[in-house]
């Protein structure tokens, strides 16, 4: 096993491996339970048992999430961990099906189509081409910005920042009257305290203990007027739950003569691009602090995370969980010494476990895993430093790029932003000879891609 990880030449050792894995499971696990409430229209007025069965979402969802991450980790040997994507889902959810009004099957049927398109790009090396074309400046600055967007992910879900009701701020602090801001704040401290002190295994440690603190505190102050809502963190009443596998491979080859030929391509499209962006912004910001990029911030057999990722979206369509994709939470093993495949094969296998023991992971609330994300944030955004600030053609699209991930809420689109504002600079200050063809494809492509909504309307 360590010759085959390559332990020696990473600078790692079993122990560090595993608890690596853990910790990334540990953060991820909130899309065992979130990818179904959002494919199921949990809460969702007006949609209410129009979306995908629960149980039958949950166990695809461990299933896709457990077997690419171990084929991720036993193919290219770097801790990179799958599961199915935030956004991307909800882009699956409410605008194909809720929106366009397209059975599940044929909405799976396009991600399907999508992870095929991108696996073809990879086999004929586009894809690895169009990575190491990306500018050194705006690499280092989609990892501070994946990081910035992790930090803030951290904050909104442990409601530290919070939407306000009522006023024109689009956020606002969160009120601390209750429970998981409050068990957000004491784990964020602890956590933060035991990085400082250099702890091995203080993001793992200060997950258990936070989710610890919130089950006690959830029990003593449950129904105090101080607390009006206790929290997530309970006790479940079973430890197993048998899978289900009711809606596996349930696709609709119908979708393009429903769509009709140019908005089936058109939603492709924008689906393909974000996921297509989506994964190297991940490369680029987790292999960079994982020391994995070379000297011209390129990573090494790249085409295998490449095509497994591109992979991802194709079982994801067949499986009905959504496309799968390269997480950014595996920044979170990496900061805790993982430097190998066998992290995001730990990571896979208790994915797989969880299928009949999703109960238990439940336990894990979401302000228990926040404190680790907005640390793992700051942890990414140390390559600010090496950003040539003084070179303003370089430094005005990396800063676009570094704020538009967060506060859009999109990788993509801080990408899109990044290499659209620099090919533009590159242009007007006539350097523009300087600059690779692929990134003014690039560009050119997020042009359409940010003016589809007006090419959709003027094509209906």
């Amino acid at each position: 096993m360590a010759r085959f990880f390559r332990f020696a030449e990473r600078g790692t050792d079993l122990g560090t491996e595993v608890r690596a894995g853990l910790t990334t499971f540990m953060v991820m696990a909130y899309i065992i339970f979130v990818n179904p409430i959002v494919l199921g229209y949990s809460g969702v007025p007006g949609l209410q048992g129009k979306g995908l069965p629960f149980a039958a979402t949950l166990t695809v969802t461990c299933l896709t999430a457990g077997v690419l991450s171990i084929a991720m980790g036993l193919a290219s040997n770097y801790p990179l961990a799958m599961a199915p994507g935030m956004g991307l889902n909800a882009v699956v959810a409410f605008e194909l099906v809720a929106g366009r009004g397209l059975t599940w099957p044929q909405a799976m049927t396009i991600v399907a189509l999508e992870g095929a398109v991108i696996a073809l790009l990879v086999l004929t090396r586009f894809r690895q081409a169009m990575l190491d074309a990306v500018p050194l400046a705006l690499k280092r600055a989609i990892s501070v910005g994946i990081g910035l967007f992790i930090a803030f992910i951290g904050f909104f879900t442990a409601g530290f920042v919070v939407k306000p009701d009522k006023g024109p701020l689009p956020v606002g602090l969160g009120t601390f009257d209750r429970l998981p801001a409050v068990v957000f704040l004491l784990g964020f401290l602890l956590t933060a305290w035991l990085l400082a002190r250099h702890v091995r295994g203080a993001l793992l440690i200060g997950i258990v203990g936070t989710t610890v603190l919130a089950i006690v505190l959830n029990g003593a102050l449950a129904g105090w007027q101080g607390f009006p809502t206790p929290g997530a963190a309970t006790l479940p009443r079973a430890l197993v739950q048998w899978p289900d596998f009711s809606t596996f491979g349930r696709l609709d080859l119908g979708v393009i003569a429903r769509l009709g030929l140019v908005t089936a391509v058109l939603v492709t499209f924008s689906i393909m691009l974000s996921d297509f962006f989506d994964t190297i912004g991940t490369i680029i910001g987790v292999g960079g602090k994982g020391g994995f990029l070379d000297a011209d911030g390129r990573l090494p057999r790249a085409e295998h995370v490449l095509l497994v990722d591109s992979l991802g979206a194709v079982a994801g369509g067949i499986a009905n969980s959504s496309s799968n994709t390269t997480y950014i939470e595996s920044a979170a093993g990496v900061a805790e010494g993982g430097r190998t495949g066998l992290v995001a094969v730990v990571t896979g296998g208790l994915f797989l476990v969880a299928m009949w023991f999703s109960p238990l992971a439940s336990v894990i609330p979401a302000e228990a895993t926040a404190p680790a994300l907005v640390l793992v944030g700051f942890y990414m955004m140390t390559v600010a430093r090496d950003i040539p600030w003084d070179d303003y053609e370089e430094a005005v699209p990396a800063f676009v790029t570094m704020l538009a991930m967060p506060f859009t809420w999109s990788i993509t689109n801080g990408i899109g932003a990044g290499f659209v504002t620099f090919s533009a600079i590159k242009l007007l200050s006539g350097r523009g000879a300087r600059v690779h063809w692929m990134v003014y494809a690039a560009s050119a492509a997020f042009l359409v891609y940010f003016a589809l909504p007006l090419v959709e309307r003027a094509l209906a």
